[in-house]
């Protein structure tokens, strides 16, 4: 027998047979430098934010969130994210609709506008708005003129922050969309469904726990966002302020324990967001996995 014939002869081993095949010193090895390395870099950080935020004790780690500049923070941090999440959210959602199902002019601009902001630095998008709308930018004497502020104002901050966070939403969808096809909404439309209809129940509830995945990563970014903010909201404190900058003001005039016990709200925020990623990533892994039953 030739070559060929053995080789359809001898029995294949799957990934998972090949990658448990290796040596067990080596496996042993590769886990433990994968624990320490997340353990060093992630956990104990983590863990440090927690322990230095209730070092002086419960009593003053509400002592630090409950001071005035600190709920300013908070409260600028949530309004932003309010504002900027559901703008992403739903250009995130008409995008990826729009990729994934036309063929149009200018297509792939428009994704490599969407990437734009994950290849640019977050110091220089917030530096491009105050060029622009600054006192000294090309649209700042006429935003002077009538009264209109947008630098070193929420409307500064709003913008820098929908910058940096574009592409969350439309990158988790586009290729999600792509994957399920459009026989559903050719189906729904052949029975007399109108382009609203076939949206609202076919497009949307296919592509649900995609969104709710990209909106999850959308609003910690948000709320965690600090090089664009930093450069265009004038660090006034209780004005433009939000919590990563507040914590930088604070460590800063060396109000350690304060800092950290602001510090551990954007802590305790990236907790839940893990947890909700995970969630959401265990759904989705079962949709893929029951959608092959049900077809």
């Amino acid at each position: 027998m030739s070559a060929a014939d053995w080789s359809v002869l001898r029995p294949k081993r799957s990934p998972h047979s090949l990658a448990t095949s290796e040596p067990s010193g080596v496996r042993a090895a590769l886990i433990a430098f994968a624990v320490a390395f997340a353990v060093l870099l992630l956990v104990l950080p983590l863990a440090t934010v927690f322990v230095s935020a209730f070092a002086s004790g419960i009593g003053a780690f509400f002592e630090a969130l409950s001071e005035p500049d600190a709920l300013a923070a908070v409260k600028l941090t949530l309004w932003i994210a309010a504002i900027s999440v559901p703008l992403n959210a739903v250009f995130g959602v008409a995008a990826a609709w729009a990729i994934a199902r036309f063929e149009f002019r200018g297509k792939a601009l428009l994704v490599t506008a969407i990437d734009l902001p994950l290849a640019v630095s977050p110091v220089v998008s917030g530096l491009i708005y105050v060029l622009c709308f600054g006192a000294q930018g090309v649209l700042g004497p006429w935003l002077m003129e009538h009264g209109i502020r947008i630098i070193f104002a929420v409307p500064g901050i709003v913008l820098a922050t929908t910058f940096v966070t574009f592409p969350y939403v439309a990158r988790e969808l586009i290729p999600l969309l792509e994957e399920q096809g459009d026989e559903e909404e050719q189906a729904a439309i052949s029975l007399g469904a109108s382009g609203w209809q076939m949206f609202r129940r076919i497009t949307l509830p296919n592509m649900s726990l995609g969104l709710l995945y990209g909106i999850v990563l959308l609003n910690a970014r948000a709320m965690g966002e600090f090089g664009a903010v930093s450069v265009v909201s004038g660090h006034i404190r209780g004005e433009t302020n939000t919590i990563p900058l507040h914590v930088e003001v604070l460590y800063n005039e060396y109000q350690g324990q304060a800092a950290f016990a602001v510090a551990s709200l954007l802590a305790a925020l990236a907790v839940v967001t893990l947890v909700a990623k995970r969630l959401l990533e265990n759904r989705l892994a079962r949709a893929s996995r029951n959608a092959p039953e049900n077809s």
